[in-house]
């Protein structure tokens, strides 16, 4: 048997790629996170499929399902929101998997940040305005950030940044980012990305907490920072341009 950790994508049933289709059709045992994985996506598992939310399961109980499916010769769907690469957990499950000798696979997905870049109909990285993107979270109600990995270190660089697991501490995120991004700073929240009931905030580092606080967006949101928000007059890229297509 096999455990595939699919990427589930970023809310939209339909966001998932057809891999990790095939993947969820073809296990009998599938392991989700209601809170986050769309029920949608349930409808693809196979009949008489058997479906464990581990929205309050402890990673132990969520291992002993894998294995016990492992036991069984079962294959095992293990879906997360967005993709497994960024913020999933999935690390620490696979450990447990190689100390147990379960073999598994990955099928990327659409991380909820992509989502969030195409509903503002943004490029993260604009010529002449931002190359770098930064992916990160604050430490609040989760496990400590590694040294030098604090806002006020990854802001130096001025570069986009993308802040998941952050909007309850939106204030507090604005107050470390102004300093090196500037009051003015362009910044997006967008909750519940590419879903029926997405919100998108458009504002400043100076006032976009007062929006999410108004908007009652308290999860399930991504923060986005930087001038490649707004930017309009840049450069256009060399992948298309003249020079490069006579080469």
């Amino acid at each position: 048997m096999t455990v595939r950790f699919i990427g589930a994508g970023p809310g939209a049933a339909d966001l998932i790629t057809l891999r990790g289709g095939r993947a969820i059709a073809s296990a009998p045992v599938c392991l989700y996170a209601g809170s986050l994985v769309p029920a949608e996506l349930l409808e693809n598992c196979p009949p008489g499929a058997r479906l464990v939310d581990t929205a309050r399961m402890a990673l132990e109980e969520i291992v002993a399902e894998m294995l016990a499916a492992h036991g069984a010769g079962q294959d095992v769907a293990r879906l997360h929101s967005g993709d497994p690469s960024v913020f999933s957990a999935m690390a620490e499950q696979m450990r447990r998997l190689d100390a147990a000798g379960v073999p598994y696979e990955v099928v990327p997905g659409v991380p909820a940040f992509a989502a969030a870049a195409a509903s503002l109909k943004r490029e993260l990285t604009v010529p002449g305005v931002g190359q770098t993107v930064v992916l990160t979270r604050t430490s609040a109600r989760a496990t400590p950030m590694p040294d030098g990995e604090d806002l006020g270190t990854l802001g130096l660089s001025g570069a986009t940044m993308v802040l998941h697991l952050a909007v309850q501490r939106i204030e507090e995120v604005a107050g470390e980012l102004i300093p090196n991004y500037g009051a003015d700073c362009p910044v997006a929240v967008v909750a519940r990305a590419s879903r029926d009931d997405e919100v998108i905030l458009r504002g400043t580092l100076e006032g976009i907490a007062a929006e999410v606080r108004a908007a009652g967006i308290v999860r399930t949101a991504v923060i986005v920072v930087g001038r490649v928000l707004t930017a309009s007059e840049f450069p256009d890229s060399h992948l298309y341009s003249a020079a490069r297509c006579r080469d």
